[in-house]
């Protein structure tokens, strides 16, 4: 019987081999580039609003990782490679991921079945991993096992998805209120962040300031930002 994350695991490998989707996500690419840093400043606001100045010593794990990508980033947070760890459905991804950041723990999961104990992680992340999944109850256990992992009380959800990508559908946006009925159970801060990437696309050659003056009027903004923290 094919399933969601059947799905997810063919679309997933079709993505790993696009030379289009590699250009796109690209850092040489201006307009991932705009995404990516003004991504990762938001990110940095809301940790420090919540107190804190770094992440040294935080235990992070990291839904859907991919390659390592994310994780990578937050290397640059004060973190160490010993204390990350991700999970993804691709083996093959995984595979570059240890190619990228020798000896990281990352597993071959579901996400719906974490293979860590309650209460052993600081931060949980999900970048984009929610939103390509269309099966309902595929996201409420995986949110589930996201609030299970997180230590408490002082614990954080970091989640970073898109609420709308009508070009794609292979995904689906999530809301605000789906977020809340997902996480039903905890506080959530929420933030409207990522200028529309098409309009990035058309607006950053010309001007980044442009660029980030419509990010920061967020009317335009395609993603959402949210810690959320377990009661």
């Amino acid at each position: 019987m094919h399933t969601d994350l059947d799905r997810l695991r063919t679309e997933y490998a079709r993505r790993r081999q696009s030379e289009s989707d590699k250009a796109l996500y690209s850092t040489f690419n201006p307009a991932y580039l705009f995404a990516l840093q003004q991504r990762q400043r938001a990110t940095i606001q809301m940790l420090r609003r919540r107190g804190l100045g770094s992440l040294a010593g935080k235990h992070i794990l990291e839904i859907g990782c991919g390659s390592g990508g994310v994780l990578l980033e937050y290397l640059g947070y004060g973190t160490t490679a010993a204390s990350l760890a991700g999970i993804d459905l691709l083996p093959a991804r995984l595979i570059d991921g240890h190619h990228r950041l020798p000896g990281l723990a990352l597993a071959c999961a579901d996400g719906q079945k974490l293979p860590f104990p309650s209460g052993h992680f600081d931060l949980v992340l999900q970048y984009t991993a929610f939103s390509s999944v269309l099966d309902l109850q595929i996201k409420a256990n995986m949110a589930a096992e996201m609030v299970r992992v997180v230590r408490k009380p002082d614990g954080l959800i970091l989640w970073y998805d898109f609420w709308l990508n009508p070009n794609n559908p292979h995904t689906k946006g999530i809301c605000p209120e789906e977020i809340k009925q997902l996480f039903s159970s905890c506080n959530i801060h929420l933030r409207r962040t990522t200028l529309a990437p098409p309009i990035t696309r058309r607006l950053v050659r010309v001007s980044w300031i442009l660029c980030e003056l419509l990010e920061n009027l967020r009317l335009l903004n395609s993603h959402y930002l949210a810690i959320i923290r377990p009661n």
